[in-house]
Order: structure tokens, then sequence, then C-alpha cells
């Protein structure tokens, strides 16, 4: 569930929540700091003029001291207090003379910083905030057992302080609400343009792929729109190739579906003599197994398009495999008129699985004759380049143009534009199935001839040919 306001309000508070930290941080450093160094400095100040007049002060003329204390306050600018010690189990201040009024002499008696001066016999200085306000004192000790004390006030010095304070307290004031507007109006910014990624991905995913995603901030959220531009694109050829496998897969199923369902009619309903009767029944078994066929594509196709496709390892004679399609395709040489050589390398192993190899070999073999015209001479061969082995199967047909190449590949696909012949599956399955065994199915055809070549990893001749364990090897596996 979005919450109220979404991120446009989590920025602004981001946002704000920083300024906030940072004038708060220049607070605590600014303020204590200033604090203490007008305190200081006040100290110090009156420190410097305390001790030479309060060590001019003679004990013997304690008559005197009222009028000099009254002196010493106007130099100093502070209240001056001289003090008699009382030496008891708990030393008492008496106050001799104070540059105020008499009647308030007592409440100045039990000054702290005083009372450490007499204890430590130095002069001793501090800040004391206690009903007199916020003062700063310094005492100084006297040989005859008395301690005068300058008690200056501090409410002047502060109150700078406390106009800094008041001043950042209204700085944050006015940061924050500026951080929370600007914060919103950047926020929304940025949150406008994820609401249009955002919109554009539910139009991908309700499958309207035509409107391109725009977005011309060069920051993350425009490269993040131009992925999702090219995601949409390649959604988009995807799916146009989906369309288009399930058209033509339905047309390849329909096709020998209805030829099947007519033959089936007139069988039922017609009065047929038997060597009519033959032709229709050879007819459909070949239907049949043109649907065995193509299922059996449509299946290798769905394991590879999910990654489900295995293929062995094992050494792969190449000459066995020759010979076995050479022996399949007589019958297809017959009827269709072709030449069919072959021009095999002795003792040629790859690395692989014989039954896919034969499968691809297979579909090339098919592929050649079912696009040359009768005649066409095809020859199936074998070759090793260095660490490789390559069947190949070459014929001199009418060739196919380059810009066309890397099209013979895909789904259903011929270089005329029409359906191809057979399932049209054949080239693009064994191009994937060569891949997963480490090899490549290449085309090369610029006129004549046409050359199509598997590629796979060569392997060393494990046992000689004729071998006894070669045959145990090749006895198929149940």
């Amino acid at each position: 569930m979005r919450l109220p306001g979404g991120i446009r309000i989590r920025i602004a508070l981001v946002l704000a929540g920083i300024v906030a930290g940072a004038l708060g941080t220049a607070y605590l450093i600014v303020v204590p700091s200033l604090e203490r160094r007008l305190v200081d400095a006040r100290l110090d100040q009156l420190e410097e003029l305390a001790e030479p007049l309060a060590t001019s002060l003679l004990p013997e003329d304690t008559l005197l001291w009222q009028d000099r204390v009254e002196t010493f306050a106007i130099v100093t600018n502070s209240r001056v207090i001289a003090f008699d010690v009382l030496s008891t189990n708990q030393p008492a201040l008496v106050p001799v003379a104070d540059s105020r009024t008499r009647s308030s002499r007592g409440d100045a008696a039990e000054d702290s910083v005083a009372l450490r001066a007499f204890l430590s016999g130095k002069v001793e200085r501090g800040r004391v905030v206690d009903a007199n306000g916020d003062n700063a004192n310094v005492a100084v000790p006297l040989d005859a057992g008395a301690v005068v004390l300058f008690q200056a006030p501090l409410a002047d010095s502060l109150a700078t302080v406390r106009l800094v304070e008041q001043r950042l307290l209204l700085a944050t004031g006015f940061a924050l609400v500026l951080a929370l507007v600007l914060g919103l109006t950047a926020a929304g910014m940025f949150a406008n343009r994820l609401l249009r990624l955002e919109t554009a991905a539910e139009r991908i995913a309700g499958g309207d792929f035509g409107a391109p995603i725009v977005d011309r901030g060069n920051d993350e959220i425009g490269e993040l729109a131009g992925a999702f531009d090219r995601m949409r694109v390649q959604l988009a050829q995807l799916d146009n190739a989906r369309k288009a496998f399930v058209a033509n897969a339905s047309h390849e199923l329909r096709t020998p579906l209805f030829s099947l369902g007519g033959f089936l009619e007139l069988l039922a309903d017609e009065e047929l003599d038997e060597e009519t009767r033959r032709g229709f029944l050879e007819t459909m078994q070949g239907q049949v197994q043109r649907l065995a066929t193509l299922s059996t594509a449509l299946l290798d196709l769905s394991r590879v398009d999910a990654g489900q496709l295995r293929v062995l390892r094992e050494p792969v004679d190449l000459t066995e495999v020759v010979e076995l399609l050479a022996g399949e395709l007589e019958h297809v040489v017959a009827a269709t008129g072709h030449m069919l050589e072959t021009d095999i390398e002795p003792e040629l192993w790859c690395s692989g699985d014989e039954a896919r190899v034969l499968q691809i070999a297979r579909a090339l073999a098919t592929n050649a004759m079912i696009h040359t015209p009768p005649g066409t001479r095809v020859v199936i061969r074998t070759r090793r380049r260095g660490d490789r082995a390559e069947l190949s199967v070459e014929d001199n047909g009418p060739g196919i143009p380059e810009q066309y190449h890397e099209a013979v590949f895909g789904r259903f696909y011929r270089v005329d534009g029409g359906m191809a012949s057979g399932s049209g599956l054949g080239l693009s399955i064994a191009r994937e199935i060569a891949r997963l065994m480490g090899g490549a199915v290449r085309l090369a055809s610029g006129g004549n001839p046409t050359v199509f070549t598997l590629d796979l990893p060569a392997e060393e001749v494990p046992f000689p040919r004729g071998n006894a364990a070669r045959e145990i090897q090749a006895v198929p596996q149940v």
C-alpha cells in the first residue's frame, strides 16, 4: 500500500532532517564555544586587574577597606567584597567591606570561589550562578587570613551569545521551511518522472509496446528510462516473434491435419479400389510422419528455449555419422533426383552427442535437397582443421544471397519470404544444439556452391577402426 505523499514527503523530510541536523550541530558547536570564550575572557580581564588591587589592601588599615573596595569596584566594573575568615572546623567567610550597601553583604558569605582561594592560598576563579545571577568570580587570598572577592556580572557578555542563539534558531526555522518547500518541489519533479516510468511499465505489462519511453534527464532516472526503452524494444521483438511462431506453427500443424481429415472422409464415404486406397494410406502416412517430425522439432525447440536440452560430451566418429546419414538418405535421393556424394577424412573424431550430431547433419542435408532443384549435386564432407572437426554439406544450387545468411537460421523462415518447406525449424534447432556441444553451424554462400558447416571440437582417435572395443562402444545403450 502506497503511503500518502509517497516519495515526495520522504525526500522532503530527509532534506529537512539533514538541514536540521546540520544547523543543530552548528548550534551545539558555536553557542557553547562562544559562551565559554566570553566567560574566559571576562575572567582573564578580571583576574588581571584583581590581583594587584587586592594585594594593595593592608591589614592594619581595615577601617579604610570599605573606601578601597568601592574604588576597586569602579576600576574593575564589578562588585568587590573583602572577607575575614574565621578559622574553625569549617572556615566561615565574614564580610568586612562590600562595594554594595552594607545590608547586602551576607549574600556572598558562602561563595565557593572565595573558600577555595582561602584553602589553596592561590588566586581562584570560576563562573558562579546563584541568587545574585550569573557572575564571573575571582578570589585573591591575603596573608592576614583575608580574601578579596571580585564578582563581575556576565549578563552583558552573554547577551551576545543569546543574540547568536536566537539568530541561529530563527535561521534553523527558516531553513527548515525552505528545505521542505524545495524538497517537495524537487521530489515532485523526480516523482513525476518515476510515475511516467511506472505508467510505461504498466503499459508494457499490458502488451502495448508501441510508445517509446523518453526521459531527457542526464541522471540515473534517465539511464533507467533508457534501459526500460531497450527492454520495450526487445519485448516487442520477442512478442512479434512469438506471434509469428504461433501463426507459423499453427499453419504447419493445420495443413497435415486438414489433409488427414480429407483423406479419412474419402476413405469413409467413397467406394475406392484397392490401389487408390493404398495411395491414400501412403499419403496419410507421409502426413503423419510430417506431424511427428514437427512435434519433435517443437519439443526440441521448447527445451532449448527453457534451457532444458541436455547433450552428451563424448567421442563421436564422424565417418560413422556420414555413413549412417548416407544410408538414411538413399530413398530421398531416389525420390528427388539429387546426386549424393560423400568425401570423408578417415578416422576423424569430434566431441559431442552422436545422436545430436546425426540430427544436425540430417537437417543440413535435407535442407540442401529441399531447396535445390532435381539433379543438384550434394556433397557431405568431413575435414579436420587444427583442433576442430568439420562436417559440411555442399550443394551447387542457386545459392543464398548474403543478406539472408543470418535470417535462414530463424524459425519458419526462408529466403523468398513464404512458409518454409518441412517444419522450417531444422536449421534453427541445429545451430542451438551445436552451440550446446561447444560448436557452431556456419553458412558460406555467395552464389555457387552453398556450404553449411557443422564445426565441433576435434578428438583424438580413441581406438583403431575395427577394434573390438569400438564395436562394444557402438552398441546402443538402452
